[in-house]
């Protein structure tokens, strides 16, 4: 029997859609070709179980050949084989209903054209000029055959002789790709690949270190594992297994995982695999991607941000699953009815499995909460379903290391910390040995402190006083979470209404004047002076931050279309405590001091400013198309010899401050406890510190 012919499609068009667009990676042909052997291998095995192969099965393993000389690349397997009109059937007939039509659509969607066609043997043309088939089946009295065709539509098929059972796909490795004939690229491919299918895969033999040098022994090199922790019971696995098993798959990571979830599903759609809750500190893009996707064993991908809500790419492990096909678009598996019932089954698997350690084993679960909490954050903030589910289990850490449910944290510190406008307020810190003083002063005040200083702690925050913000029930609070360091603590929870500023405005520009010419500037910060009469007791100067500001910058780090908010310098308020008897004797201080070059300013400020009162007077009640330019210019000017009165003002204060030692010093404690005070700044403040002993 010999046969020329064409494959049968009928577009000329199929070879260069291969070539050019098959696949976006040319070495997935090798997975391709290596599971369609592990396929005819195990078509033999369920044939001999039913008695319909007849005989011994004898050595099924499938080998990768390599004949760097020849540049010929062979892919062998002792399974099912392929009689002359099953070749026919299976290599040459591409061609159904309307395929040039197909082809001509989907020409630039390889994908697509994978899965209407089923072309993983075709991918062998991506890489090879020449192709050929050397196949016997099991059949009795079969005649071998051998298919050659050099990447045109037109094919070669001839009898031949062949000893063994099985099918040798040989590919004549084009220039371009000679590095798919080099043995550590082949065994990398093949380790990547084929790491667990269930039928043994032979590259060469196995070396070891002999008198210096490696050298091949007479066994050979078995690239996979056929029996996967993933594809056995459960009951049949030990803790240690499971171990040995997540080290399989992430040789070089060092640390072990804090628990598994073992998956197995076979209604409504079939789920295997093992997922591993690693340690996860920070850096959420550098813990992506760790999850390992199969095919009935075969490896597809490690990214997988399609098939489960982004959150759990940050766990580990490999989930296998024939109903997600090897070939798939992106638009596939957003809108697949499995892809999506895997994910919602996954999502829920992953809850129940926390909510199971956080019932039974409290304990436990606390000393893991560091290591999961970043993930676990992570997917409240991604999703719903989830956020409802882990609301339970989700902790929150005070600074004595004592942890709390949402709940029972709202519980523990409802009555102390329930403001006069009745809102709930929880105080957290960033940096404990920063805020230090802040910290002390509200635990003075009998109040409790959360550490909240992970990389998506901001983030949770604002979304858990949305949640309380949004609730119907009447009986619960509305919460507001608020940095210990951001106000005076009399200020963040405030009990009763804020005392007035008793200065007048002499006494209060006074103040203002002399501390702002002391303030640092520059482009990244900027500071703002305010007085408030806090109470006696509390700190003479201190600095304060805007929470919204400072928590919408922090926020924008990881959130798109936030860059605005991380762009603008930081705002701080330098407040200046009237109520407190350092400051009342620093103000009559300063105006003693200054009273020689201000009295004359503020007695012509009092003049200009009846003069200004008598002009408005005059022209109350007009509009401004009725005033004359006299009254007009009369208006401006007044207005420009104010300002720099205050200016005058300003720099007979400036002069002042300048050369006092406590103004700088009250400044600088404020700066220091605000952890602002740096290099030449510090420097000087450490001199001046022991000057003043």
């Amino acid at each position: 029997m010999s046969k020329t012919g064409n494959i049968g499609v009928t577009s000329q068009n199929i070879f260069p859609i291969i070539k050019k667009f098959l696949y976006s990676d040319h070495e997935i042909f090798l997975r391709e070709l290596v599971s369609n052997a592990v396929d005819a291998t195990q078509k033999l095995k369920t044939l001999a179980s039913v008695g319909e192969a007849k005989g011994e099965l004898g050595d099924t393993r499938v080998r990768i050949l390599v004949d760097k000389k020849k540049k010929i690349l062979t892919v062998q397997d002792h399974g099912i084989g392929m009689t002359a009109d099953e070749v026919d059937k299976y290599i040459n007939q591409i061609a159904f209903s309307g395929a040039e039509e197909f082809v001509n659509k989907y020409k630039d969607n390889a994908q697509a054209i994978i899965g209407h066609f089923g072309l993983g043997f075709y991918s062998a043309f991506m890489v090879a000029d020449k192709v050929e088939i050397f196949s016997l089946s099991y059949q009795e009295d079969a005649k071998a055959v051998h298919w050659s065709c050099d990447g045109s539509p037109e094919y070669t098929m001839e009898e031949t002789i062949k000893a063994d059972r099985g099918t040798d796909i040989v590919l004549h490795i084009n220039e371009e790709y000679t590095q798919y004939l080099e043995d550590s690229t082949v065994e990398g491919l093949l380790t990547r690949y084929c790491k667990f299918l269930p039928v043994e895969i032979a590259f060469g033999m196995k070396k070891e270190w002999k008198d210096g040098k490696q050298v091949e022994t007479d066994e050979e090199n078995i690239i996979n594992d056929v029996n996967p922790a993933w594809t056995r019971k459960p009951a049949d696995l030990t803790e240690e297994d499971y171990k040995k098993f997540y080290h399989q798959l992430y040789p070089h990571q060092m640390d072990e995982p804090l628990f598994h979830i073992h998956l197995n599903v076979d209604y409504p759609f079939n789920l295997t695999g093992i997922l591993y809750f690693p340690r996860i500190k920070n850096n959420i893009d550098i813990q992506r991607n760790k999850i390992q996707l199969y095919c009935n064993q075969v490896f597809v991908t490690d990214e997988v941000e399609n098939i489960v809500p982004q959150y759990l790419t940050l766990l580990h492990g490999v989930i296998d699953s024939p109903d997600i096909p090897l070939n798939v678009s992106r638009s596939y598996l957003q809108s697949d009815n499995n892809v999506k019932k895997i994910s919602n089954h996954i999502t829920k698997k992953v809850a129940d499995k926390l909510a199971e350690i956080f019932k039974s084993d409290r304990e436990d679960f606390e000393q893991k909460w560091n290591d999961i909490k970043l993930f676990i954050q992570y997917g409240m903030l991604s999703d719903e379903k989830f956020y409802d589910r882990a609301i339970g289990f989700s902790l929150l850490k005070n600074l004595d290391g004592k942890y709390f449910t949402f709940e029972e944290y709202k519980a523990q510190v409802k009555e102390a910390q329930t403001d006069k406008n009745g809102d709930l307020i929880m105080l957290y810190a960033q940096d404990a040995d920063a805020s230090y003083a802040y910290i002390q002063r509200a635990k003075e005040k009998g109040y409790d402190v959360l550490l909240m200083d992970g990389e998506l702690d901001v983030h949770a925050m604002s979304q858990l006083e949305q949640k309380s913000f949004e609730s119907t029930d009447s009986s619960k609070l509305a919460v507001r979470f608020v940095r210990v360091d951001s106000d005076v603590i009399e200020n963040i929870i405030q009990k009763e209404d804020k005392e007035k500023v008793e200065l007048t405005e002499n006494e209060e520009n006074a103040l203002r004047y002399s501390f702002e010419t002391l303030l640092p500037k520059n482009d990244k910060t900027r500071y703002n002076v305010s007085l408030e009469a806090v109470s006696a007791d509390a700190l003479p100067v201190f600095l304060t931050q805007n929470e919204f500001m400072r928590r919408m910058k922090e926020m924008s780090v990881h959130q798109q279309g936030m860059s605005f908010y991380g762009n603008m310098p930081d705002q701080y308020n330098l407040v200046i405590n009237t109520a407190n008897d350092k400051v009342k004797a620093l103000l009559a201080e300063i105006t003693a001091a200054c009273a020689v070059g201000t009295t004359p300013i503020l007695e012509q400020l009092a003049a200009k400013k009846v003069e200004e009162a008598t002009l408005q007077e005059a022209q109350k009640g007009k509009k401004d198309a009725d005033l004359t330019q006299e009254e007009k210019d009369a208006v401006t000017n007044i207005t420009k010899e104010l300002a720099a009165l205050k200016q005058q003002l300003k720099e007979q204060y400036g002069a002042y401050a300048a050369t006092s030692d406590k103004l700088h010093q009250l400044i600088d404690i404020a700066m220091l406890a605000a952890g602002q005070l740096k290099g030449e700044a510090l420097a000087k403040f450490v001199n001046r510190s022991v000057e003043l002993l």
